[in-house]
């Protein structure tokens, strides 16, 4: 069957722009000869660039496939196609690729930046809204039953009336909600054969509670937004690559994350007691399942200074106050330990759990002096002296690389009483008064204690002029390549 739709996609585009399209799996392979053509020529078109080595890429592959698939198999016009980044580079390069997978979706030729799921369903739904009314004109309960089993996801407004004020802002959301289908009912026959009212609002869903109705009294677009985004998610959201993007880009900007190891029973042992307590505050904070046996997830971890042996344990983030993480006093994973937890954190209480390791004996036994949070200030602020800080990622390629350097850099410094150089893990320690976001990031702290970032060429002769200059000699650097965004601090991959 798979094979049949591939030729007859093939023949259809074959036919449309003069040259057959190698497919896999109902994608279309796309090549430079065959882009242009192909854009030009397919009204609706989503295109992924990926690499083949990407691990993200390789996640995604699968649930494209389905949403090619599932098109195909409607007789859409919508179609869907990949580039090899790594091999098609002028391609990367004019679509300004700057990490993988990036998707782009082309309208008439026109690109328009991806942003919707990373799944079958969200696919499908992301690209049905951008290509069609921002809800599905329901006219009979058969339909109805057919849109409710076709989507994981939908929502229904109950409206003879499209003028009123609710009909309004449900219409104005359906066009904003970029990841779900909306669907609207009219006739006020079928709005009781369906068992609604007229003005009513109700999610449908394949998981958990089957439908949802919305119970406010006052309706506008970003209460239904958050409504909408709040109920289509699980009470507990596992996370994975697929749900990342839904997580971070969600409106939701308080998460408790749970670490638990599936391998040790922790999600039977833990999750049906927690999701009582998920489900009071769902709308203030989401609750996220984290499997520590997975390697993907080894640097989340790392991100909150914590061991496997800590598992399973809590921990609370804030996404709007610089990622500040926090920590319950213990780690029990009771409903009325993590209620507690929660109400402390919107209660103001709690402080903010800022990660250090122990100061080494040998902190300054090397010409590069080893800082950790609690030997930060007392060396850095020391106004008798001018200090060089790089801030680096253990798992940094441009930090290893930067190394010998950095080394050499101290070993020139290393008499100079008015001149410190020194490093810090900023994996592992955290300051409240600093926060770091790609790495290295290099800054010269003044005997006056001013702040001055280094931007420029990483060699020793520029590394040296700055120090000696006070900051004031820096360079700027080239624009951040592709290599350099994947030392930024991994905030996508929590």
């Amino acid at each position: 069957m798979r094979f049949l739709l591939s030729i007859c996609v093939i023949a259809l585009l074959g036919s449309a722009i003069g040259d057959e399209i190698p497919t896999e799996d109902n994608v279309l392979v796309l090549t430079k000869p065959l882009f242009d053509d192909v854009i030009s020529k397919t009204e609706y078109i989503l295109v992924e660039f990926y690499a083949p080595w990407c691990g993200h890429c390789k996640s995604l592959a699968p649930e494209y496939a389905k949403a090619a698939t599932k098109l195909a198999e409607e007789d859409s016009p919508i179609k869907l196609g990949k580039v090899d980044a790594t091999q098609e580079q002028d391609l990367a390069e004019q679509y300004k690729v700057r990490g993988y997978p990036t998707l782009i979706f082309f309208k008439n030729g026109n690109p328009i930046e991806y942003s919707g799921g990373r799944q079958a369903d969200d696919i499908i739904a992301w690209i049905k809204k951008k290509t069609g009314p921002p809800a599905v004109n329901v006219a009979s309960s058969e339909q109805a039953k057919e849109l409710i089993a076709a989507n994981n996801v939908i929502i229904f407004g109950f409206f003879p009336d499209q003028t009123t004020q609710k009909a309004v802002a449900f219409l104005n959301t359906a066009g904003l909600v970029d990841d779900q289908v909306f669907a609207i009912v009219t006739d006020e026959k079928l709005i009781e054969e369906l068992e609604a009212k007229a003005e009513d609002v109700v999610l449908y869903k394949k998981f958990e509670d089957p439908s949802v109705k919305f119970e406010g009294e006052d309706l506008n677009e970003d209460i239904l937004k958050n409504w909408v985004f709040v109920q289509s998610m699980p009470t507990v959201v596992e996370f994975s690559h697929e749900t990342a993007s839904k997580i971070f880009g969600g409106q939701i900007k308080y998460h408790l994350l749970v670490f638990l190891s599936k391998k040790n029973g922790d999600f039977e042992k833990y999750l049906d007691g927690l999701k009582p307590v998920a489900k009071t505050y769902r709308e203030k904070i989401m609750t996220v399942a984290i499997d520590t046996d997975e390697d993907d997830h080894q640097r989340i971890l790392e991100f909150f200074g914590m061991k496997k042996e800590e598992v399973p344990a809590a921990r609370l983030i804030a996404l709007e106050q610089d990622m500040a993480k926090y920590k319950p006093a213990s780690n029990e994973l009771t409903a009325n330990a993590i209620e507690e937890f929660i109400q402390s954190f919107f209660a103001g209480t709690l402080k903010q759990h800022l990660l250090s390791e122990d100061v080494p004996e040998d902190w300054s036994a090397q010409p590069v002096k080893v800082l950790v949070a609690k030997n930060f200030d007392e060396v850095v602020f020391d106004t008798n002296k001018k200090v060089l800080v790089e801030f680096y990622a253990p798992w940094c390629g441009h930090c290893k690389q930067l190394v010998p350097i950095y080394d050499q850099l101290g070993e020139h410094f290393e008499k100079d009483d008015d001149v410190v150089i020194a490093k810090i893990d900023a994996t592992a320690n955290e300051l409240e008064h600093t926060k770091i976001t790609s790495f290295p990031t290099i800054k010269l702290y003044s005997k006056d204690n001013q702040v001055k970032d280094y931007n420029g060429e990483r060699t020793l002769a520029g590394l040296t002029k700055f120090v000696e200059t006070d900051g004031e000699a820096s360079e700027a650097v080239p624009s951040v390549s592709e290599e350099d965004e994947e030392d930024a601090a991994p905030r996508d991959e929590l």
